[in-house]
């Protein structure tokens, strides 16, 4: 893998013995679906170990927003003004900055969230703009039907319209594909945990 992609070990579903092993190997990115989930397992944890960046993957319900900042150090599913604006609400209030990826339904399927392409760059203004968050880079899941590059080539050519640095896309069963395509952070967790 580059040196410029990181990898962020997905956890859901598997407890701190089967995580701590990974940390003590050295790795700090680390990627949970759902805060209740992340905060039952981590919280106790990232009191003594500061270095350790956890990201929130999945979607993020506004009820959850004091939680999840308080928590997590990245969030990856940032696809509405509501959500943006409780985030920039909650940072203000517990005095933390965290760094977002805004989630882009690049499929434009009807179940998934997301922005769609064309309201990216004025989304973005938004969020940097007018609620001063800290926007990393983009997100996205493909369709999981065909070839996933058509996906990902847009997903770069939209990161690169925003100026923007990151690229968070790929899985377990696309990360390779994605890294080709500009990807500088993938989400792999089975293929980890089933494999070591």
């Amino acid at each position: 893998m580059s040196k410029n992609v990181k990898l962020i070990v997905v956890t859901k579903n598997f407890n701190m013995d089967k995580i701590y092993p990974i940390i003590k190997a050295g790795h700090i990115n680390f990627g949970e679906n759902k805060v209740q989930e992340a905060t039952y397992k981590w919280v106790d944890f990232l009191k003594n170990n500061k270095d350790i960046n956890l990201h929130l993957l999945g979607k993020l319900q506004s009820n959850k927003v004091p939680q999840a900042v308080n928590i997590f150090d990245y969030i990856h599913s940032l696809d509405s003004e509501k959500l943006a604006n409780k985030l920039m609400q909650e940072e203000n209030k517990q005095n933390k900055k965290l760094k977002y990826f805004i989630q882009v339904n690049i499929s434009e399927e009807p179940q998934k969230n997301g922005i769609v392409a064309n309201k990216v760059k004025e989304f973005r203004q938004f969020c940097v703009h007018d609620l001063k968050l800290d926007v990393r880079g983009l997100m996205c899941i493909p369709s999981a039907e065909g070839d996933p590059s058509q996906f990902f080539k847009k997903m770069a050519e939209i990161k690169k319209k925003n100026n923007l640095t990151e690229l968070s896309m790929g899985m377990s069963n696309d990360y390779e594909c994605a890294i080709q395509n500009g990807a500088t952070f993938v989400r792999v967790g089975s293929k980890i945990f089933t494999e070591s």
